[in-house]
């Protein structure tokens, strides 16, 4: 029972063969593709699988039963039950596309390992990729074998700003703009089709919805695979690279009035974990820290480097949706630093001041007046 508990830090032995393949090197890094139809997502997976990278990749084109070019014979209902063609590919890559969120053909997929060292799972142009990235967290059996390295969003440089900024029925969200607040890396792909004047306006768009994230411009989808691939967004080992990236973090302002927009905030001190837990859960799961209208406030990613009363390393927070998760990192606090507590939040409605003022409250312990 005990791997349930903690599958992160369960030490994986396949075969017995001990050494360099039990713990976390043994699990295999997913990297979720996501964006708009037509922005290029298959175009950088046939680049991905044709390119000479030395790495096997299998791919799963998660299709969630929306028709597509990609099917034909691929996958194929019988009776009901899921049934995958697996098409292997001349570099030693797999492929598969599947009609469910994923998990099973995961699982069916670990049961080839030893095939391949790297996952890609797209999802198509409509697909929340939040949920994906979720499953990992939910799901121990899964979470002991594979780790989710990070979300990449392909984004149309000559499309892009009309699918970002197009106005939803009250209450909805943007799924362009909700695939950009997730990412870890975004790709304007076609850039070869826009003006420098366009290019620079789909730039700012992404860049105020998702302050944190990476950026690389491309044209038909050619990108270095060393920038795609192992971003280890989800996991400890980003602590260095977070801490830097968290100190130029902006908060920005929406171009529509319910747009998503990055809040940073920085506070300084020493915090309990019970009452970061407590923060984090009325933002994400009880919902009721709400802006100066009192509209909720919507938070659909949440990264920070925190410090926790007892522990000597800076922690690293992640959150998509309603789930998150605290790992300590390697970066330990020096003597003389001051302690701080840094969070980057993408989400819509969001009040910096306000969510600055509930944090000290909950965290201090005083549950005063925000």
């Amino acid at each position: 029972m005990e791997d349930e508990d903690c599958p992160a830090l369960v030490p994986i032995d396949p075969g017995g063969a001990g050494g360099a393949q039990a713990g976390a090197g043994a699990r295999i890094p997913v990297t979720i593709i996501t964006g708009y139809l037509g922005a290029g997502k298959t175009t950088l997976l046939n680049y991905i699988l044709t390119e000479q990278h030395n790495k096997r990749i299998a791919v799963i084109l998660n299709e969630f039963g929306e028709g597509s070019a990609l099917e034909k014979s691929l996958a194929i209902s019988q009776g009901g039950e899921l049934y995958e063609e697996w098409l292997e590919l001349r570099n030693g890559c797999l492929c598969c596309s599947v009609k469910d969120n994923g998990v099973k053909a995961i699982e069916n997929l670990m049961q080839k390992r030893g095939k391949f060292d790297y996952i890609l799972l797209e999802t198509t142009g409509l697909a929340d990729p939040g949920a994906v990235a979720s499953m990992f967290w939910v799901d121990s059996e899964l979470g002991s074998d594979i780790y989710l390295d990070g979300i990449v969003s392909v984004v149309d440089a000559k499309y892009g700003l009309q699918h970002l900024t197009e106005e939803k029925p009250e209450g909805l969200i943007n799924e362009a703009a909700r695939q950009v607040a997730l990412a870890d890396l975004i790709i304007i792909n076609k850039t070869d089709l826009v003006s420098g004047e366009e290019l620079n306006k789909i730039r700012t768009s992404v860049r105020s919805i998702n302050g944190l994230v990476k950026i690389i411009e491309t044209q038909r989808s050619r990108v270095d695979l060393s920038n795609v691939l192992d971003l280890h967004a989800f996991d400890s080992l980003s602590g260095v690279s977070l801490q830097k990236k968290l100190q130029h973090v902006k908060t920005t302002h929406a171009h529509l009035d319910k747009g998503i927009i990055t809040v940073t905030f920085e506070v300084l001190g020493n915090i309990i974990e019970e009452n970061l837990n407590l923060f984090i859960q009325n933002l994400l799961w009880e919902k009721n820290v709400k802006d100066k209208t009192g509209c909720t406030m919507d938070v659909i990613r949440l990264k920070g480097l925190v410090s926790i009363q007892g522990k000597s390393h800076q922690v690293i927070v992640q959150g998509v949706h309603e789930l998150y998760d605290l790992e300590e990192t390697s970066v330990g606090w020096k003597e003389d630093e001051k302690r701080t507590n840094r969070l980057v939040l993408i989400g819509r409605n969001l009040d910096k001041e306000i969510l600055k003022e509930v944090f000290i409250a909950t965290v201090t312990g005083k549950q005063g007046n925000s």
